[in-house]
């Protein structure tokens, strides 16, 4: 089934924290005329921002709380999306957790609590939706990894959070390989220091000077400026990029 421009719908995963990149990614999505799907934890909020981008941008929405590491509620989230909206033609993998625990200080329930979100629930959520988009001969995936996956950490969040971060590149680059001849594109992209609670909290000023030495700009980021690059990816102008790990991060990494 063809998947045309304007009725497709966007999964945003991630998408309710009030202050996050999946929330600025929905709004920007809902704007340029994106159905979109909210799968989120928190219900209340999922709800609550699923009524306003229908009230203010007028497009189809929905929102399902699920736990992105529980491959069934995932399945069962999806699947209630699916029958709500016009066809699944983009995913945003945005849901994620933080960790600044000192690696000789690290448990392994906080080991597997981070790997479980930042890198199974991406998997779990990506291969319920690239089933639909195999059927329809068309999508468009992007997730969140992290400069810390590049850097080897250097950020707030610490070694389990790089690893699960770098196997989002890696996921990412072997998606794009498998899912191509589907007419599915799979990219990422790496936020550098972009001023979201996921940072430990809202950023003070003298934080995000400190913060911004590091840069080749002048300030940190702010979802908007992930959310752009991320509404790009899932455009038909990004038709023929793929596999690839986009940095937005103020020029913090260079390779």
């Amino acid at each position: 089934m063809a998947v045309e421009e304007a009725e497709r719908s966007v999964v945003v995963t991630g998408a309710a924290s009030p202050r996050g990149i999946g929330r600025a990614t929905a709004t920007l999505l809902a704007q340029k005329g994106w159905g979109v799907g909210v799968l989120d934890i928190d219900e209340a909020r999922g709800r609550e921002l699923a009524g306003e981008l229908a009230e203010t941008y007028h497009v189809p929405t929905c929102s399902v709380a699920a736990d992105v590491s529980d491959e069934k509620q995932v399945r069962s989230a999806v699947d209630t999306l699916e029958a709500a909206l016009p066809p699944i033609g983009g995913l945003a993998n945005v849901a994620g957790v933080s960790s600044p625990v000192d690696y000789l200080e690290l448990t392994s329930t906080e080991w597997h609590r981070v790997i479980n979100i930042n890198l199974n629930g991406v998997h779990y959520v990506t291969r319920r939706v690239a089933e639909t988009m195999a059927r329809n001969r068309f999508g468009r995936i992007v997730s969140v990894s992290s400069v810390s996956a590049q850097r080897g950490g250097g950020t707030y969040s610490k070694t389990p959070y790089s690893v699960a971060k770098a196997g989002l590149i890696g996921l990412t680059r072997s998606l794009a390989r498998e899912l191509g001849p589907y007419g599915i594109t799979v990219n990422a992209v790496a936020p550098g220091p972009i001023d979201t609670d996921i940072m430990g909290g809202p950023l003070t000023s003298e934080r995000k000077a400190d913060l911004a030495k590091d840069l080749v700009v002048n300030r940190v980021g702010v979802p908007q400026d992930v959310a752009a690059t991320i509404a790009f990816l899932l455009s038909d102008e990004a038709a023929f990029i793929s596999g690839q790990t986009v940095n937005v991060d103020g020029g913090l990494y260079m390779h």
